[in-house]
């Protein structure tokens, strides 16, 4: 089977009414499965919740009924926040099974793992359960997707080392936010030994519509060529070495011609075009709000424990994107006082080498993600 690095997210499909998600569909999505396996790529992503829990139902006729096992892939990931026992694993697993129309997973994944999660993942046999997957054949690689900091990952594939890899939000906008650490978790899954399934390369569409000051120097690069802006994030992801798939989320025909064209004879990005990526990063952290650097002097000094660095990662991400992110929020704010915790007490800012306004910030984050 060919290892081509482009990977058929399943979590934004063609739809027949935009309003509704359920509504995939089904013959748009077989015309671009076929297309994806025509052009030799094999690894389709799916899980438990995407399209209202439709998106495993609609993979077995476009897929499973219409081609032999060994031209795919298929991944798919346990929701651990719908399991309230012990017994609840097995019972999943087995209606996605059915729902997929296959009789095993190549990749199977616990969903959206984080330091909120983790507690009852462990409680529950989640790992071990994992590893029985493996142990029995049924599923051949796992492994699981994550949404939170660096040090939680090395925290659990330190106390977990069972996975083959992990998937993880990285792109070259995100490589040194504060909020998902795309680079600090890239990195530390290579340093355990793990390979790296990428979400989001295009940040959710951001990287693909670029503002006018990154799209004139994106044109004058490229001039006459055919080439897209997300072609330039997906290749920038696909070029780091530990990575194993680039996950795109496909939603029509053309996106999956665009797609599959250029990493067919996949090419990693040139110094130059690094250079233009970095130029192009510039642009867009040029509309960053607050100057922090992420030393946390100030969380030294906070009565109330506010994971300030934190939260104002989310508040230049909201200012560059105009995107919140509030399953982060929730996890940044797990061990922490909020912000609207703030005593107004000023020794954050009496504590901070850039001399932020720390306090005003705060109140300014408050409304965004706490009313």
């Amino acid at each position: 089977m060919t290892n081509k690095k482009l990977g058929f997210g399943t979590m934004r499909l063609p739809l027949l009414n935009a309003e509704d998600p359920a509504s995939i569909d089904l013959e748009q999505y077989k015309q671009m499965a076929d297309m994806f396996i025509e052009r030799g790529f094999t690894y389709f992503d799916t899980a438990y919740m995407y399209h209202k829990g439709q998106s495993e139902n609609f993979f077995k006729p476009a897929v499973a009924e219409r081609f032999p096992r060994d031209v795919y892939t298929i991944a798919d990931k346990m929701p651990v926040h719908h399991v309230k026992g012990p017994e609840d694993y097995e019972k999943i697993f087995n209606e996605q099974l059915q729902k997929c129309g296959v009789e095993y997973f190549d990749y199977y994944l616990l969903h959206n793992m984080g330091r909120d999660q983790y507690p009852n993942t462990e409680k529950f046999g989640g790992f071990e359960f994992m590893a029985g997957l493996k142990e029995k054949g049924l599923a051949k690689k796992i492994g699981f997707s994550f949404h939170d900091d660096a040090d939680t990952l090395d925290k659990i594939l330190s106390e977990h080392p069972i996975f083959d890899f992990v998937q993880l939000q990285i792109n070259y906008f995100d490589w040194d936010s504060a909020v998902t650490q795309s680079g600090k978790c890239y990195e530390t899954a290579v340093r355990h030994g793990k390979k790296v399934v990428v979400m989001e390369p295009v940040k959710g569409g951001t990287l693909a519509r670029l503002p006018e000051e990154a799209m004139k120097l994106f044109n004058d690069f490229y001039q006459d060529e055919k080439v897209s802006p997300a072609s330039l994030a997906i290749r920038y992801v696909a070029s780091l070495e530990n990575v194993m798939v680039v996950l795109s989320g496909m939603s029509a025909l053309e996106q999956m011609d665009d797609n599959t064209s250029y990493m067919m004879d996949f090419k990693p990005l040139s110094e130059k075009e690094r250079k233009l990526v970095s130029k192009i990063t510039d642009i867009l952290n040029g509309s960053i709000k607050v100057p922090c650097t992420s030393c946390r002097y100030c969380m030294e000094v906070c009565p109330m424990n506010i994971n300030i660095p934190s939260y104002f990662g989310l508040l230049n991400l909201y200012a560059s994107t105009g995107k919140k992110s509030r399953m982060y929020y929730e996890r940044y704010a797990l061990d922490h006082g909020k912000a609207s915790d703030c005593l107004h007490c000023g020794l954050c800012e009496g504590n901070c080498p850039q001399h932020i306004q720390i306090r005003d910030f705060l109140e300014e984050f408050v409304p965004l993600y706490e009313e």
